[in-house]
């Protein structure tokens, strides 16, 4: 909730003017978080090697999948419509990334929720540092969120109720790495590979192409230098961890 809110308060007021621009923060967040953070966590671990490129490939289907039903359900969808899409949003991006990236997010909370309950059991200072650690790596992420969300067409009010319902999962997840930590840690790995496929597709598929479509210099470099913020701030928050 604490980083559900301090992010909403950055998105809602700092960023919510620039929304269209901010997707190529959104980028770069996905992108480090996915692949700088959460994809080497997995692979370190004694997992399978083949089972997780085979979990990440598998996530990246289903994503793709998940995007047919979501053009499927909003076909209807045309400019001027009242839904308030930021401008240039037409009928095949409405809606296209707020579905997959809240799927994402949900898995990703509940491998955080696992973590933490394993943290508390081995030791209580542990696990407050893991917890206090989670919600500052959380901010931006959720920030990233935010942005795809308003920018999917979501209001102010949904895109905040529906992230804290998927914040719920890390709940979930605490009170499942609680009851069965032996079992429930052996999930790490592959939850936290598709919840990063989805990051990944989203950000590959979706944003990146919407920014492409602004190939002027002026437009350029304003995306690159974001998108290159984004991947700093997650490299510092999660420094160490």
């Amino acid at each position: 909730m604490v980083s559900i809110t301090a992010a909403a308060v950055f998105s809602f007021t700092l960023l919510a003017k620039v929304v269209e621009r901010m997707v190529s923060l959104s980028v770069g967040i996905m992108l480090s978080t996915s692949l700088l953070h959460a994809l080497p966590e997995a692979f370190e671990s004694k997992a399978d090697t083949h089972a997780l490129f085979a979990t990440l490939l598998g996530g990246l289907l289903a994503f793709f999948l998940l995007e047919k039903v979501a053009l499927l359900r909003h076909s209807h969808h045309h400019e001027g419509d009242g839904h308030h899409h930021a401008h240039g949003h037409d009928a095949r991006q409405a809606g296209r990334a707020g579905w997959m990236i809240l799927i994402g997010d949900g898995m990703h909370n509940f491998t955080d929720g696992i973590l933490i309950a394993a943290a508390f059991l081995a030791n209580p200072q542990l696990g407050i540092v893991t917890g206090v650690a989670i919600i500052a790596h959380e901010i931006p992420q959720e920030i990233g969120d935010f942005i795809v969300l308003l920018n999917a067409g979501f209001s102010r009010v949904r895109a905040y109720v529906f992230n804290l319902l998927c914040s719920l999962l890390a709940v979930l997840g605490g009170v499942l790495g609680y009851a069965t930590l032996d079992r429930a840690s052996d999930m790490i790995p592959y939850v936290l590979v598709f919840a990063s496929s989805g990051f990944i597709y989203i950000a590959v598929s979706d944003l990146m192409p919407q920014m492409q479509r602004r190939a002027t210099v002026r437009e350029s470099i304003p995306q690159v230098l974001l998108i290159g913020l984004g991947v700093v701030i997650v490299l510092v928050l999660t420094h160490g961890h």
